[in-house]
């Protein structure tokens, strides 16, 4: 069984068809790709997979369980983390603080331990400390945690954002534009805190790219979508020699 599955899944809005037949299968720790030039449909796949969106037509399943007719956050509580191509970040709330608001949904003690202070609420508490401060270590962002996020440098959100998303212990990470805005040697960094993350956790990761090299360097399959239809898939070294892909990106990114 694929640990994420997707058949045939299509959306309209309104006349306009945005994907098409769109299917995936993921298996557990692999790394799999997604590219396409601006408005391909790539940010529209995501939504649909994690439930901002309700496809059309077609099925999506985490471990077989069907996930269209789930809200985002029940998604999410099954094992199904992302980040956004926009940040969705509290400007107001420091970086620590980021990260264990995302603890809270695996929480043990409930609303009278919480008023009473039990020894319960106490000792989740330590753990989401101590939990959030390690993934703020793993993502390079631990000397920010008292820091107002956006205080920030743009590459240093968006790997809270990141941490955040693997706080919920994700069965499979999607992640929308990881390097949208980085310098080529935050680039080379993020290269590095995705594979450790990988290693590390054992987590399945689909990724959004325009940088190609990045997608490349990371992905052992990859798909090209042109105006919501996947128009080539198959190994970075068949995606890079592929007509299709090439003419796709023809004026916008070498696929060298």
């Amino acid at each position: 069984m694929a640990l994420l599955q997707v058949d045939r899944m299509t959306h309209y809005f309104g006349g306009l068809q945005a994907v098409g037949s769109y299917s995936l299968r993921i298996n557990p720790g692999e790394i799999h790709g997604l590219i396409g030039p601006n408005g391909a449909g790539k940010t529209t796949v995501f939504n649909l997979i994690t439930g901002i969106h309700t496809p059309t037509e077609g099925g999506v399943f985490l471990e077989g369980r069907r996930l269209i007719g789930l809200r985002p956050h029940q998604i999410a509580a099954l094992g199904l983390g992302r980040t956004f191509q926009n940040m969705l970040l509290w400007r107001h709330m420091t970086v620590l603080e980021h990260v264990k608001v995302a603890h809270y949904a695996q929480i043990n003690y409930g609303l009278l331990s919480a008023l009473l202070g039990s020894h319960r609420r106490y000792a989740d508490e330590a753990f989401i400390e101590k939990n959030s401060l390690h993934l703020l270590d793993i993502f390079d962002v631990a000397h920010y945690a008292d820091q107002l996020v956006a205080n920030l440098p743009y590459g240093a959100q968006r790997r809270v954002e990141m941490a955040r998303a693997m706080a919920i212990r994700p069965k499979i990470l999607l992640l929308d534009e990881p390097t949208a805005g980085m310098t080529t040697e935050e680039m080379i960094q993020m290269i590095g805190i995705v594979r450790k993350i990988h290693e590390q956790f054992k987590v399945a990761i689909l990724l959004i790219e325009h940088r190609l090299k990045f997608v490349m360097e990371l992905c052992r399959f990859v798909q090209a979508l042109v105006f919501g239809k996947v128009i080539a898939e198959g190994t970075p070294e068949e995606i890079r020699s592929n007509p299709k892909v090439i003419e796709a990106y023809l004026g916008s990114e070498d696929v060298s």
